[in-house]
């Protein structure tokens, strides 16, 4: 097996031939760490690289395996994650020179759950400044591995090229706002942003701590499926997390859907959907219903002022509380963008605030009932394809629209709602940029998700596509 060969094996089936001792955690994560080597630097997708640290757990994971002590299925797995995740005496920046010099004494809940299932550290990723919008002036921007000229999403722009470039097994990303599923869907990957509450955020940086959600981020479903195993569950040091059972998620991944009522939205933002991307999502649909689901039309509550109304609102007031001192002593440090983005949240008001948060409650009750009758929800994963880095509108049959518009209508709802949300490829363009597909199920309910996205992957092959960077 050659070392791209080995970098593209699934999290799946590394597991397998390292339980079978067919390869050894030593040379995965070496093969990772000399193709970080070779093809990251114009990528620009790792912040730092833990090569000694990798290697040790490498060495420990080789071990444990030799002596029959099985930790779990990410036993000797290299991962990497968003640099906005707590690694106790590895450095955190968020991409911002504002923390540069910040190492944590501590790990993040997720990483002690990584650790204790045997996972390597590879090290921490790129990503938007403070999990914004705008890339990192400090750090530099990420391309795409599909196209070094085209934007990979944020802010886990990091950790979606990193997957998809096969410079790790697998990743952690925080989503606000999309910051999972729109990296996912333009680096062609499985991006799952987990139900708000099911999966622990104590250590990672908040942006808006009443819409952040933490989740992975992996080349398959079975894979997504099996880090959520090791994430998912309660944390009483984090006051969002939510005591609620822990499904087996791989239980239901059979490839059988038949039966399932999946609800596709009579209207869902047309006038910012590509017809590429509609093209895409229709076959993708039919093929879900050629598997026996029942596809149903459903009406969603309105969507169309959620962002400016409500996520924005509440986005802008708590992403200004946390980063207040920080405003206040080293505002030179931010991007000035990024400055100015989050220094608009002090004149949040709060009645304005108080509003956005029962405009959330009320969503969350319409959308519920949206759902009575439909087991998950189908909608594009994004609108428009991957633009251009230096792209601000879109040309849709003709017609220009706002960009930061169509990026975030398909994801932003369900971050307001807090649903779990699934992104996995379903498609390329005419340029071979990515096109995906989001499965957002009911609260807690991730596993129907994953099974339907599951179904979905063994029937087509887009996801085995790797960028053709090499």
């Amino acid at each position: 097996m050659t070392t791209n060969e080995l970098c593209f094996l699934s999290i799946a089936q590394l597991g397998e031939q390292l339980q079978n001792k067919a390869i050894s955690p030593v040379e995965v994560t070496q093969a990772y760490l000399d193709r970080i080597a070779a093809l990251d630097p114009p990528l620009n997708s790792y912040l730092t690289v833990t090569a000694d640290r990798a290697l040790q757990e490498a060495r420990a994971a080789e071990a444990e395996i030799r002596a029959q002590r099985y930790r779990g299925p990410l036993q000797g797995i290299p991962l990497a994650h968003k640099d906005i995740v707590a690694t106790k005496g590895i450095a955190t920046t968020c991409a911002s020179k504002v923390l540069k010099d910040n190492i944590p004494d501590h790990d993040a809940a997720v990483i002690e759950r990584l650790q204790a299932g045997g996972a390597i550290l590879l090290g921490k990723l790129n990503m938007n400044e403070f999990a914004t919008m705008l890339p990192s002036q400090h750090f530099g921007r990420v391309n795409n591995p599909w196209n070094p000229a085209h934007n990979p999403g944020g802010s886990s722009s990091g950790s979606g090229v990193a997957v998809a470039a096969g410079l790790c097994a697998g990743s952690l990303g925080t989503d606000t706002g999309g910051s999972i599923r729109i990296p996912a869907a333009f680096c062609g990957i499985v991006g799952l942003k987990a139900t708000h509450g099911r999966v622990s955020l104590f250590g990672v940086t908040p942006l808006a701590w009443s819409l952040d959600h933490i989740g992975p981020m992996t080349r398959t479903v079975r894979d997504a499926a099996l880090m959520l195993q090791v994430l998912a569950g309660y944390d009483a040091r984090d006051l969002v997390s939510r005591d609620v059972p822990v499904a087996s998620y791989t239980a239901k991944l059979t490839g059988e859907i038949k039966g399932l009522r999946l609800g596709v939205p009579k209207q869902f933002f047309p006038e910012y959907t590509d017809p590429e991307v509609k093209a895409a999502f229709d076959a993708a649909v039919n093929v879900l219903q050629g598997l026996g689901a029942r596809i149903e039309e459903v009406d969603l509550p309105a969507l169309d002022n959620i962002w400016a109304t409500v996520a924005q609102v509440i986005l802008n007031g708590e992403a200004n509380a946390w980063h207040e001192p920080y405003l206040t002593t080293q505002a030179e440090d931010y991007g000035s963008g990024v400055r100015k983005f989050l220094e608009r949240g002090k004149a949040t008001q709060a009645t304005e605030y108080v509003r956005a948060q029962r405009a959330k409650t009320q969503l969350c009750r319409d959308m519920d009932k949206a759902f009575t009758h439909i087991d998950a929800l189908l909608t594009p994963g994004e609108l428009v394809p991957p633009p251009l880095h230096e792209a601000r509108t879109a040309i849709i049959d003709g017609r220009e629209v706002s960009l930061m518009t169509a990026l975030i209508a398909a994801t932003c709802p369900f971050n307001v709602t807090g649903q779990p949300a699934l992104t996995i490829p379903c498609g390329f363009t005419r340029s071979e940029l990515p096109i995906a597909l989001q499965i957002v199920g009911k609260a807690f309910d991730e596993a129907t998700v994953l099974q339907i996205g599951h179904a979905y992957e063994v029937q087509t092959s887009w996801h085995r596509r790797p960028p053709a960077h090499d």
